[in-house]
C-alpha cells in the first residue's frame, strides 16, 4: 500500500496570489475590492506556509477576521498550479454551514471564524487557498 501526500499551500493576499492569471472581469472587481477596503482596519488572519496532509486523511485550514461591520462575508478562494483563483465557498449568514465539493465552513460571529475543511482530501486538492473578507457583495460579483 502506497502512502500519498497532498500539499496545500495556504496563503494570504501578499503569498502568491496572481492577477495576471485572472479571466472573468467580475472576478477581478471582486477580488481587488476586496484588497483594497483593508483601510478601514477590517483584517483575515490565517496560518501560512504550506500544509501537507495525508492522502484521505481530514484537512482543516483556519481563518480569522477583525471587523467592525455586523455583516461580514467570508470568501474561500482555492488557486490550482497556473490556474486563476476560483471562488470556492462564500460565508454569508452566520453560523451556517456551507458546503461545495466536499469542501466545507461555517461562518461563526462569535469566535470571528471561517475555518475550511475537507473530510477526504485528495492529490486533486493540492493547490493555494485563501480567505478574504468583504463587506458588500456586489449582485454581479456573487461567484461562480
Amino acid at each position: 500500500m502506497e502512502t500519498r501526500f497532498v500539499r496545500l499551500a495556504y496563503s494570504r493576499e501578499q503569498g502568491p496570489f496572481s492577477f495576471a492569471n485572472m479571466h472573468s472581469v467580475t472576478h477581478s472587481v471582486l477580488l481587488i475590492i476586496l484588497i483594497f477596503r483593508g483601510t478601514n482596519g477590517d483584517s483575515v488572519n490565517q496560518t501560512e506556509g504550506p500544509v501537507t496532509v495525508l492522502e484521505g486523511a481530514l484537512m482543516s485550514l483556519n481563518c480569522t477576521y477583525q471587523t467592525a461591520d455586523f455583516t461580514p462575508y467570508l470568501f474561500w478562494y482555492v488557486q490550482h498550479l497556473n490556474k486563476a483563483p476560483q471562488l470556492l465557498l462564500r460565508g454569508l449568514t452566520a453560523d451556517k454551514k456551507v458546503e461545495h465539493e466536499g469542501f466545507q465552513a461555517t461562518l461563526v460571529k462569535k469566535d470571528s471564524s471561517f475555518h475550511l475543511q475537507k473530510q477526504a482530501v485528495q492529490a486533486s486538492d493540492s493547490a493555494v487557498y485563501y480567505c478574504a473578507l468583504s463587506d458588500t457583495v456586489m449582485e454581479g460579483c456573487r461567484g461562480s
